[in-house]
């Protein structure tokens, strides 16, 4: 029995008393990825991204370990959640418009405390200013850096199009604009490098493409290590006592966590290790977040049809948005259709062996995002569902 028929076996026996759809998390891929990014990490903090993860007691399990530190949230909604839930360090990894969010955090002490808001432009400050609605608890502040790689003197971009601060005097100037401004401390930095961290340079049957990538983020390590330096001198200049660097994903984890001016790695998609993250040199993960879908029909030889399954990830329109049949291994889209709202088709030999009420494993193409089509996350331990836990959206909770 090859690996992958093994975890199916053991996935089917674990929850043979639970109806598909039905969404798990394996324990022992879960943890066997922690400690990979720990290792990888190099005895820098991982601060983990909460986007990735969406359920708190993942969050709470992987927190409980050493070497990482801190969460990394998407709005200021969730972060003041999650600072009320416990959790003592959440950088808000984005600029906020949330005003009523502003008043809050600037009206609790414990809020202000816990929570660090990014900035990259003086009006977010003025927003906040603004919000406040008397509450006159300082704000700690993170200043994001523009990691992309600018090529030909800026005509060719590579990168995502995040801070307007892209050199140290840009970086610098917005953390005098900080310093300057009662209310308001600046704490930290952060440069996340997509083009580095998020993309693979591994590619099935594209091996020029492969290499390229390869060129690219080569180049774009050098260039943004040596920026990166530049930078925190800049800012430490203006603010002696910054708190922390964050850089990374988990893409890059070793290389970025071998830079000096880093004090910490930002990652969280390697705990899951969906299928985007299949195609990297820099490591290898186990998947540990899977969704099963019912046999609900049998059309024909060589075909059976399961209930829903179209759940597409963000980013550009694409085929790797897709979550892909996982297990039983060989089975594929028919191209006419995909993965459909309700109904979803899947084409060969492994079909034949599947009877209705038969579950299907997908993975999804992105980590956290799954957690928005589920309400609980079953728990798995070698062939048992050990516990049974909400999601973001089982808490009720739909921040995006």
């Amino acid at each position: 029995m090859t690996a992958r028929a093994a975890d199916r076996a053991r996935y089917d026996r674990a929850t043979a008393h639970l109806d598909a759809p039905v969404a798990i998390v394996d324990l022992d891929a879960f943890d066997a990825n922690a400690d990979d990014m720990i290792r990888r990490a190099g005895g820098k903090p991982i601060r983990v991204a909460s986007k990735s993860v969406r359920c708190r007691a993942l969050l709470e399990r992987v927190l409980g370990r050493e070497g990482f530190a801190g969460i990394m949230s998407f709005t200021l909604a969730e972060s003041l959640w999650l600072a009320r839930s416990g959790f003592d360090d959440v950088l808000l990894a984005y600029p906020s418009t949330d005003r009523s969010g502003y008043a809050e955090l600037t009206g609790d002490p414990k809020l202000a405390a816990a929570v660090t808001v990014m900035v990259d432009d003086p009006a977010q400050l003025r927003l906040i200013d603004d919000a406040r609605a008397g509450g006159s608890e300082v704000v700690r502040v993170c200043l994001e850096l523009d990691t992309s790689l600018k090529l030909l003197g800026g005509r060719v971009r590579v990168g995502a199009r995040r801070s307007p601060l892209h050199s140290p005097a840009q970086v610098a100037e917005m953390a005098r604009t900080v310093a300057r401004r009662p209310g308001f401390r600046l704490v930290g930095i952060m440069a996340y490098e997509g083009h580095i961290a998020g993309v693979g340079d591994s590619l099935a049957g594209r091996p020029f493409r492969s290499r390229a990538v390869r060129l690219m983020q080569a180049a774009a390590r050098k260039e943004l290590a040596e920026r990166r330096a530049e930078v925190v001198r800049a800012v430490r200049a203006v603010e002696p006592g910054l708190e922390f660097v964050n850089g990374g994903g988990t893409g890059s984890v070793q290389h970025t966590a071998a830079e000096d001016a880093v004090t910490e790695i930002g990652a969280g998609s390697g705990l899951y290790v969906p299928r985007l993250f299949d195609n990297y040199t820099s490591f290898s993960g186990r998947p540990a977040a899977l969704f099963a879908q019912p046999v609900v029909r049998r059309p024909g030889v060589g075909v059976v049809t399961v209930l829903g399954g179209g759940y597409p990830a963000s980013g550009a329109a694409g085929r790797d948005r897709l979550p892909v049949p996982y297990l039983p291994q060989g089975l594929r889209y028919d191209p006419q259709e995909g993965p459909g709202e309700v109904q979803t088709p899947l084409l060969g030999a492994p079909a034949d062996d599947l009877l209705i009420g038969d579950k299907v494993w997908f993975r999804h193409a992105k980590a956290g995002e799954l957690c928005e089509r589920f309400d609980v996350l079953h728990l798995v331990a070698g062939d048992q569902v050990t516990a049974t836990v909400p999601t973001y959206r089982g808490e009720g909770r739909t921040f995006l």
